[in-house]
């Protein structure tokens, strides 16, 4: 064997032995490989994160709950008053049209005053007659009571005089009563305004023969109404004067208005069992008017304190309890409730929440306690996302 031969043979082995050792090499990863992906496997997985809209939790505040029975009613003037003509006639003139503000005293008519007028005339010439009647009966009794003393007419004389006296005096006075009544009928043409307020309504217009007593104007004060309304027979033991009243009309929905009761009827409706109660409002801001349908609560008991809806809390008659999301994990907690506000569908809680603590409603009521939970904003999850810069359109 020549030296190119033998060198030829040392470089084929050298090279099966780097072949041989790279098997080798790869056969060793190949077994760490395998063992890698079977520690994975036997590693138990990491739970799944639920998803949990924004709309389907409820955030425990501190608020104002009420407690107390319903009532309805319609809203009325506390204040009114109906202007009657005093004196028939035909209608002058009217001054005060209807909403028109008025003043006490302020003139709204006046009737024709004709038949008044001359009754006050005929009247004061009376009484001119009459007193100077009784002016010169006067005088006869003085004379007669001179002759008298001097012995020149007999005692019955004197008599006879005083008592025409005393017949003038009385026809005198009836005389000057005719008098007043007269110019109380010319002033009742003068029709004024008995109290301050506002024209609720005017039956009558210029022109318009009237008779005594009838209806000329309604006037109410719009600064004090009151609430009529009636309460169950059953919650009386709620209602007392003074108890303060909180309510809604349906010109203001989402504004509570507040007065207190003043009255409380003796006796129940026989055939609704509704006790009335008059409940007086402060209205100077003049946002309220009469004839309006108003329904709210008597407050029977109101404090401040962790109110949340009826709705998140799993049996509330037995045993109160609710699903609190804390660390990102679903909880079932226990709670004892205050008061309740059924009407609002509204709990205090007493012990088990705190102030600010989210709690699940609504179709997340359903999850399992223990699950991982994440929140997330629907709302904003679904906006269009923002155009990069620099895909941005060109100018």
């Amino acid at each position: 064997m020549n030296a190119h031969a033998r060198h030829r043979r040392i470089d084929l082995t050298a090279a099966l032995a780097g072949v041989a050792a790279t098997l080798v090499l790869a056969a060793g990863c190949g077994n760490g490989a395998a063992k890698e992906a079977e520690a994975k496997a036997a590693a138990p997985a990491a739970p799944p994160v639920l998803d949990i809209g924004k709309e389907n939790t409820v955030r425990v505040t501190l608020d104002d709950i009420r407690t107390g029975p319903v009532i309805s009613g319609t809203l009325a003037p506390k204040d009114q008053a109906t202007v009657r003509a005093e004196v028939g006639g035909s209608v002058l003139s009217v001054s005060a049209e209807q909403g028109q503000a008025v003043r006490r005293g302020q003139v709204l008519a006046r009737i024709e005053a004709r038949t008044a007028g001359e009754a006050v005339t005929s009247a004061e010439s009376s009484v001119r007659s009459q007193e100077q009647a009784l002016e010169l009966a006067k005088r006869e009794l003085a004379r007669a009571e001179k002759l008298v003393s001097a012995g020149a007419v007999a005692e019955r004389a004197v008599e006879a005089a005083r008592n025409e006296v005393v017949r003038l005096e009385s026809e005198v006075a009836g005389a000057r009563s005719r008098l007043l009544n007269a110019r109380e009928a010319l002033g009742d043409a003068t029709v004024t305004a008995p109290i301050s307020g506002v024209v609720a309504e005017r039956p009558v217009n210029a022109g318009d023969v009237v008779a005594p007593g009838t209806a000329l104007y309604t006037i109410v004060d719009p600064t004090s109404i009151q609430l009529e309304a009636s309460v169950p027979s059953e919650s009386l033991a709620a209602v007392r004067v003074g108890a303060q009243v909180t309510f809604q009309v349906r010109g203001y929905p989402d504004q509570a208005f507040t007065g207190r009761i003043e009255r409380v009827s003796p006796t129940a409706d026989p055939t609704t069992r509704q006790v009335p109660i008059w409940v007086t409002v402060d209205n100077r801001s003049g946002r309220l008017v009469a004839g309006l349908f108003a329904d709210g609560r008597v407050t029977q008991e109101e404090r401040r304190g962790l109110v949340l809806p009826l709705s998140v809390i799993a049996d509330p008659e037995t045993q109160p309890s609710v699903l609190r999301i804390r660390g990102g994990k679903v909880e079932k907690v226990s709670v004892r409730l205050g008061l309740v506000d059924a009407q609002n569908e509204r709990a205090e809680v007493v012990e088990g929440l705190a102030d600010g603590d989210v709690l699940l409603t609504g179709v997340a009521q359903g999850v399992t306690p223990g699950t991982q939970v994440r929140v997330t904003d629907r709302s904003q999850a679904a906006a269009p996302a923002a155009t990069p810069a620099s895909a941005a359109p060109k100018s």
